[in-house]
């Protein structure tokens, strides 16, 4: 990854919101077990433009990567996920994969509350930097991701990564790499 030619991403930022949910309902956030893979994949289904992928990759990111992985629930019911791992070889980086919010939980900063969840987890303590693709259509990811990034006094960085030729006969946009750090998140 080349991040000396690196641009800092500029974005305009929402005023923030009350982080309560829709009528005050109490908010769980706890690491999904295999049971979940269905409620994720599901979740997704319903979160465009997130692409959806297969069952089985949700129950795997369930069973495998449930220490870095979130799930908000409400009266049981699934209200958002996070799916992340931390990249072989790299120790002080969290790769986030989808960000999920249910549509009534959505304008309440429950994507970064996730995420923050996630980075006050012990097993995480190491984590400096937060990568993730976000296509350059997808103007709400990038907002939730400049926030994060303001929250945490970190700057936002894209680079090159999976440009859409790679995605053919399938069509896809291009998915840069945004890079939010260094940060002490503890």
């Amino acid at each position: 990854m080349d991040f000396d030619n690196a641009t800092d991403v500029v974005c305009e930022l929402e005023t923030a919101h009350d982080a309560t949910l829709v009528d005050d309902a109490p908010l769980v956030m706890r690491a999904p077990d295999k049971n979940d893979g269905r409620a994720m994949h599901e979740l997704v289904a319903r979160c465009a433009p997130l692409d959806l992928n297969s069952v089985y990759t949700y129950l795997l990111l369930a069973e495998h990567f449930s220490s870095t992985c979130v799930l908000a629930c409400s009266h049981g019911d699934l209200q958002g996920f996070v799916s992340a791992y931390v990249p072989p070889e790299r120790p002080d980086v969290l790769f986030v994969w989808q960000v999920a919010v249910h549509r009534d939980a959505r304008g309440n900063g429950l994507g970064p509350r996730m995420l923050r969840h996630l980075l006050g987890r012990p097993g995480l303590a190491g984590i400096r930097y937060i990568e993730t693709t976000v296509g350059p259509s997808n103007a709400a990811s990038r907002r939730m991701f400049a926030r994060l990034a303001q929250s945490l006094g970190a700057r936002v960085r894209e680079s090159r990564l999976f440009p859409h030729q790679l995605f053919e006969p399938h069509g896809h946009d291009d998915e840069p790499l945004l890079r939010i750090g260094p940060f002490d998140a503890h």
